[in-house]
């Protein structure tokens, strides 16, 4: 073979380099970049979709350094965007620590086709009719994009294996799919999970039956309410629950969530340890004159017209309760809407049953409708001797929370919590987007969080189920 000349050798190397450039630009986009996050200022860029509950407003409520100002919208034309589009103003313009978000806004019929084309952020936001979400969610986490969606992320049995396959591709695709639960950080959920760790206070936690479930969650709501000061405006479509779902499958997600998340801390809950007992639906009754204040609707939209009874009120499948059992423990969960609370508005009940002592959040009118947590001791396990070791736990929590302290009850004690900690549901959403935009940042969603989040909603659909 003939000796290769300088001007060969030359050629060959700028060859190889060519091509060795090339496979590692076709190699970092298969990394999708788009997708690695640091935390760098501005690096997440939100696209909302179809905003029609305000739980996607108050995702923006506050603002993030890591979150581009720039949010992209898009929706159809209609009452529900322009109601979201007023509550960021709204936010803007406030004189207390005001946002500065600026919403590029794209409606049409095509709206979701044109986000999917377009692209132009890298986390989808979802809050809003129910019926697409779902599906919503399988198309943007195939499509590499991220998902961050308020609950619930599915309604109906049918469509819980595209949840499944969605999870299952989003860690496939290293992109991040996240449900918006922000009942885990309100105080006194924090402080009776953390508390039920303590053996010495709370003992080990009892297995229950269905007729006294070891753990038990209760939550009242009200359709008009107040939120961000402001009369609470509802679509027409959220009193129909083939849209937003009946509450067996919506408001008890979080019941649910806080149920696994409180009685095996850390731990991923597979669908097969878990098991649906019994469950019950039933409706509220609306009348026109109600349905027209708390919508500006009138008269009851064509898809309503089955669900008026003969009085022509509305009936509203809005309550539901079932009992599951997890590892051989029992939890219930019980979700009730009213139509407009006389005082206090929402409401919330918890108990937790220990060998030693049920931790139990009350927020009822002798709480001034302020949840509050008490530590009340069973099978003999008052005295001196207990109420150390209560206060012994207090001190080390109050380390992470300053200023808790006990006050004495007839029968236990009440966890007395600074007003500092109790910052209020419209906030627990900022705290929510903090651990995704962490999340974000680690790369991915813990296991026992992804086990978690499928198991929940197969709860909630075995559920739905079963109230039939």
């Amino acid at each position: 073979m003939k000796n290769l000349s300088l001007k060969s050798y030359v050629f060959v190397f700028m060859l190889s380099l060519a091509f060795y450039s090339c496979s590692n630009s076709d190699s970092d986009n298969n990394a999708s970049p788009e997708n690695e996050f640091t935390g760098a200022d501005d690096e997440v860029k939100l696209m909302t979709v179809d905003p029609g509950h305000f739980h996607a407003a108050l995702v923006q409520k506050y603002g993030y350094e890591q979150v581009d100002s720039v949010v992209h919208v898009y929706a159809p034309e209609g009452k529900d965007l322009e109601l979201h589009l007023d509550r960021i103003e709204q936010y803007n313009n406030r004189e207390e620590n005001p946002t500065n978000w600026v919403e590029e806004v794209y409606t049409g019929p095509d709206f979701f086709e044109k986000m999917l084309e377009e692209r132009p952020g890298n986390v989808v936001v979802l809050s809003g009719n129910n019926a697409k979400k779902t599906q919503y969610i399988k198309q943007s986490v195939d499509a590499g994009l991220n998902v961050l969606a308020d609950k619930p992320m599915v309604i109906k049995p049918e469509k819980f294996p595209m949840l499944k396959e969605a999870l299952a591709q989003a860690q496939e695709n290293d992109v991040l799919l996240y449900d918006i639960m922000t009942e885990r950080f309100e105080i006194t959920t924090l402080l009776q999970r953390k508390l039920s760790q303590y053996s010495d206070v709370f003992g080990t936690l009892e297995k229950g039956t269905p007729e006294n479930p070891a753990i038990t969650k209760e939550s009242v709501h009200y359709f008009f309410k107040y939120v961000s000061g402001n009369p609470l405006i509802r679509p027409g479509w959220f009193f129909d629950v083939d849209q937003q779902g009946e509450a067996i499958v919506d408001v008890s997600t979080h019941l649910v969530d806080m149920i696994l998340w409180e009685t095996f801390p850390g731990e991923g809950i597979d669908t097969t340890q878990v098991e649906v007992v019994e469950a019950e639906r039933w409706a509220t009754e609306m009348t026109p004159g109600e349905f027209e204040k708390v919508t500006e609707m009138e008269p009851y939209p064509d898809y309503l017209e089955e669900d008026l009874n003969d009085e022509n009120n509305l009936e509203v499948y809005s309550n539901g309760s079932f009992v599951f059992k997890v590892n051989g423990v029992h939890g219930k969960v019980s979700v009730e809407w009213g139509y407009e609370s006389s005082e206090g508005g929402d409401t919330h009940y918890s108990i937790m049953r220990g060998s030693k002592a049920n931790l139990v959040i009350r927020q009822g009118e002798e709480e001034d409708y302020v949840p509050t947590l008490y530590v009340e001791p069973v099978n003999d396990n008052s005295g001196d001797q207990y109420e150390a070791a209560l206060q012994d736990a207090i001190d080390e929590i109050a380390e992470e929370y300053p200023g808790l302290s006990l006050n004495e009850t007839s029968n236990g004690w009440q966890v007395a919590i600074p007003d500092e900690h109790r910052v209020g549901h419209e906030a627990h959403f900022a705290q929510v987007t903090e651990q995704y935009l962490q999340y974000l940042v680690d790369g991915e969603i813990p296991e026992w969080e992804r086990k978690n989040m499928l198991t929940k909603y197969y709860l909630t659909t075995q559920a739905y189920k079963k109230s039939r």
